[in-house]
């Protein structure tokens, strides 16, 4: 059988690692990254921002805490009481005992689940397959507590506060809603949410389960990205409505793969290819390494292909972040590729960079008005919003004659405006605070953490949720809600990977 590691560029690549490690250019470079380690270590910023919270202190031990944690695992208890009445015949039973064994691998279910429900192309798409799919997964993780419960519960603590808070604020946010009916469907995509991380975060106990919920999402970009890359070579009509013709003359149709609008896919793009880039680094044998790399060229040619200038900087800033991470001493190495690659990228995506500041472009310009918009929201409601939802948001603001421009009143174009004029006061504190909680919590385990699977998808969870935030300053990625479950998945992604790498820190 074939061997990479006998092949003639694994060859040539251990020589020139080999000459490039007893090279000035070496020397120099490591020097400069241990300044950069210096500099971190005794930084006294970094110091404040990576200092944990009272709330997320004293959220383990709380009341709240224990109580959402008693009846998230009630059902478990309730099934754990009923195996220990009939231990004989459950234990001597196939059925039960298969089912046992699926639940104890709810992980690897997940994979499978995320691959299947990212891959369905949006004509074919319904949201509730996402409701059934997270629903089915809770069960089959019910299944495996019933036998272990004691090993096998729901871990509602690691969650955090702020997610929790935030869910909260969902459901208020249809009770107060100047628009209930309109806002009540949309607590569904939140409840899909909320499961997505309780099961992500409670099923994954090992660096193995980790890696293969890191490949369920890798798959998804493989198929997507594969989609689109047959888009370009079949054409891609350009859309007036996702650009302006006249400043961006002659750039091509956007792909959009399974997502139905360019900027969506990007966003999944933002979120999904730094766990790719985790996963090359981190696995072993050398086929799922070239698959995780192929995975990555083709998701970063689609992305170039989307033309979407927010997810661009988004990602720009998840990769920069990444590096911080996991090899700060690679920062200097990892501007002067930035520097190089400039001159290598096509021109059409060179043009489009160039009209980011450009006010004459109506996709920037005509952002000004709905931020206008928003802030009128928040200056009429700052505490409860308009209600939960783009639905209630967009007749909130038509009934107050709060928007005056041509084109139609969509989302705030933006994530931190929406969820405030959506969720209140409340979402938009714990909204931040569970982002700013969950990458700090990251940050500071990996610090402390060797080198390892979960080290790294940790710090490519981390960084892709920086990325999306970045992006985030720019689009509402929330406004579609399979991209909403990609989003709270990463997020989950990061917590679980914490927890693995605080008990490896912990084992030493």
């Amino acid at each position: 059988m074939f061997s990479f590691q006998e092949s003639f560029l694994f060859t040539l690549w251990t020589a020139l690692c080999a000459v490039y490690e007893e090279s000035a250019l070496h020397r120099l470079l490591a020097a400069a990254g241990r300044w950069c380690n210096a500099q971190i270590d005794g930084s006294r910023v970094l110091g404040v921002l990576c200092r944990e919270g009272a709330a997320a202190r004293a959220w383990a031990g709380s009341r709240t805490c224990r109580v959402l944690s008693g009846l998230a695992n009630l059902p478990g208890a309730l099934l754990h009481r009923l195996y220990r009445a009939l231990k004989r015949p459950f234990d001597e039973s196939y059925f039960a005992n298969l089912a046992f064994s699926m639940g104890d691998e709810t992980a690897i279910a997940e994979s499978w689940l995320i691959v299947l429900l990212w891959s369905i192309p949006f004509e074919r798409w319904n949201n509730t397959y996402s409701l059934l799919g997270f629903g089915a997964l809770l069960m089959l993780f019910y299944a495996g507590s019933m036998r272990r419960y004691e090993t096998f519960r729901l871990d509602v603590a690691a969650v955090g506060p702020y997610a929790v808070g935030m869910f909260a604020a969902a459901v208020l946010g249809v009770v107060l809603s100047a628009y209930p009916s309109l806002s009540a469907r949309f607590l569904m995509y939140h409840t899909v949410c909320l499961l997505c991380v309780l099961v992500t975060v409670s099923a994954v106990r090992t660096a193995s389960d980790l890696k293969r919920l890191a490949a369920g999402g890798s798959a998804a970009v493989l198929i997507s990205s594969l989609y689109a890359v047959y888009q370009r070579i079949q054409g891609v009509e350009v859309n007036a409505s996702y650009v302006d013709l006249d400043v961006n003359a002659g750039m091509p149709g956007r792909v959009e793969s399974f997502f139905d609008n360019p900027n969506t896919f990007a966003q999944v793009l933002i979120l999904l290819l730094p766990v790719v880039l985790g996963l090359f680094l981190c696995t072993k044998r050398p086929l799922l390494r070239l698959a995780a790399a192929f995975t990555f060229a083709v998701g970063t040619a689609a992305l170039g292909m989307t033309y979407s200038r927010a997810s661009w900087v988004g990602i720009a800033c998840a990769m920069a972040v990444a590096v911080f991470l996991w090899r700060p001493r690679l920062i200097p190495l990892f501007l002067a590729g930035c520097l190089l690659a400039v001159p290598l990228l096509p021109q059409s995506i060179l043009n489009r960079i160039l009209t980011i500041t450009n006010t004459n472009d109506t996709s920037t310009s005509g952002r000004i008005p709905l931020y206008e918009a928003a802030l009128a929201v928040i200056g009429q409601s700052p505490v409860t919003g308009a209600g939960l939802g783009t639905a209630a948001v967009q007749k909130f603001i038509k009934d107050n004659n709060l928007y005056h421009a041509r084109a139609p009143f969509v989302h705030a174009h933006n994530i931190y405006l929406e969820v405030w004029i959506e969720a209140g006061a409340l979402g938009i504190v714990s909204f931040v605070g569970a982002m700013l909680l969950n990458i700090k919590n990251a940050a500071r385990a990996v610090r402390h953490c060797g080198d390892s699977a979960a080290r790294t998808l940790t710090c490519a969870a981390a960084s892709a949720l920086c990325g999306i935030m970045v992006a985030g300053l720019a689009d509402y990625p929330w406004n579609y809600p399979r991209v909403m479950s990609i989003f709270w998945f990463v997020f989950a992604l990061c917590i679980a990977g914490t927890k693995l790498c605080r008990r490896e820190g912990e084992a030493k």
